[in-house]
């Protein structure tokens, strides 16, 4: 199941429980998996809203325990005995998150973090019902729309700090974010660690079937809008064959062609989906090449690091793609004696080249004939069972 994030005002981790809650999640698994952590002295209610005419949902954690602040280890700790695995899984690097972001802005040992502003049961019982939340639910990948910042100051124990909050900001690296023309604090440190946590892209959705939208209602009240968060959940369309992928390209000229096929290949084995290189002429006449590699997002981060180790260029462009990519299968035939692999499309097949060179270096054949060989071989086997690229 996809999950699409809309922080229309802000992201708060009440919010994001509220609205996991009113696209379906059960609030009584939600309970149970916080009860799982052995925290004690809480209630998490649910109630629907009507804000500026639109029906949402809003949780409230009510705490009879007297403890107002917990030390991160501890909270992780607890964290890591909710139950099913996963549920503790996304939790505690949630909070560890936090944890390594205050320690770093305030010097201290993420360990020995003070959650002030947190508390202890509000953090715990979020972050682990979000968790829970998305397990119940069967979410498998999420994405978000820009995440808008307010601005202004925010009142915190080491007194007023600017909007967003260091924590918060610390929190957000690495996502998309956009202005807002809301003041105060949009969104929370909590809300920005379950964003991290849930590893949460920031490029078009693929193409998906909804199947639900909720809406989580936030505690803050806005003059002229609804404060709330969308979360819509979504089949993957199948057999759409469209996906989203970038394209890391560089201009070199000052490079040669052996280190040029030398960061093609460790590209490919760096998890590059392709990478090729093309002729250009740059200022001045002179020539060049320009080296594309095309990859999933999770491997940007990677395989642009490997683009400047390898080639010492100190630029790398990033261009948003699709690909259509048609379903395959792969079948093996036996060329006396020899495994050749046949990769089959819904157009055409042809054998891979490194088997063909192998068996034709072996019986003394031509590539071309071992090819044509492979491939009737291949032609004559019963058709196999698709697979999408």
């Amino acid at each position: 199941m996809i999950c699409r994030l809309n922080p229309f005002t802000g992201l708060a981790g009440d919010m994001l429980l509220a609205a996991l809650i009113d696209v379906g999640a059960p609030l009584d698994g939600i309970r149970a998996a916080v009860a799982s952590t052995g925290l004690t002295g809480w209630e998490l209610t649910a109630a629907r809203v009507l804000t500026h005419g639109l029906a949402a949902t809003r949780v409230r954690v009510v705490v009879t325990d007297t403890a107002t602040e917990r030390r991160a280890a501890e909270l992780i700790s607890m964290a890591g005995a909710a139950r099913p695995e996963p549920v503790a899984s996304l939790a505690t690097a949630a909070l560890r998150a936090i944890a390594e972001a205050e320690g770093r802005i305030h010097g201290t040992d993420p360990a020995q973090v003070h959650l002030h502003e947190l508390g202890g049961h509000d953090a715990l019982v979020d972050i682990v019902g979000v968790a829970a939340a998305l397990h119940l639910l069967g979410v498998t990948a999420v994405h978000c729309a820009p995440v808008p910042l307010g601005a202004g100051t925010v009142s915190t124990r080491h007194g007023v700090l600017p909007v967003p909050a260091p924590a918060t900001i610390a929190l957000l690296e690495g996502a998309l974010v956009t202005g807002s023309d809301l003041g105060g604090e949009t969104v929370t440190p909590t809300g920005a660690a379950l964003l991290r946590a849930m590893r949460a892209r920031y490029d078009p959705p693929p193409a998906m079937t909804p199947v639900g939208t909720g809406y989580g209602a936030g505690s803050r009240k806005l003059s002229d809008r609804p404060n709330v968060v969308a979360v819509t959940l979504a089949e993957p369309a199948r057999d759409s064959g469209v996906e989203p992928l970038v394209v890391l390209e560089t201009n070199l000229d000052d490079i040669t062609g052996e280190v040029l096929g030398h960061t093609i290949a460790r590209a490919l084995a760096a998890g590059a989906l392709d990478a090729w290189a093309t002729a250009a002429t740059m200022k001045k006449g002179r020539p060049a090449y320009v080296l594309h590699v095309l990859c999933r997002r999770p491997a940007v981060p990677v395989l642009r690091e490997l683009v400047f180790a390898e080639t010492g260029a100190l630029g790398v462009r990033e261009v948003a793609v699709e690909r259509t990519a048609l379903r395959r299968h792969t079948t093996e035939v036996e060329l006396e004696g020899h495994r050749v692999r046949v990769k089959h499309g819904p157009h055409s097949a042809k054998p891979e080249h490194d088997d063909v060179a192998a068996a034709a270096a072996a019986l003394g054949l031509s590539l071309r004939e071992t090819a044509a060989r492979a491939l009737r071989l291949a032609q004559e086997r019963p058709p196999a069972e698709e697979s999408p690229g």
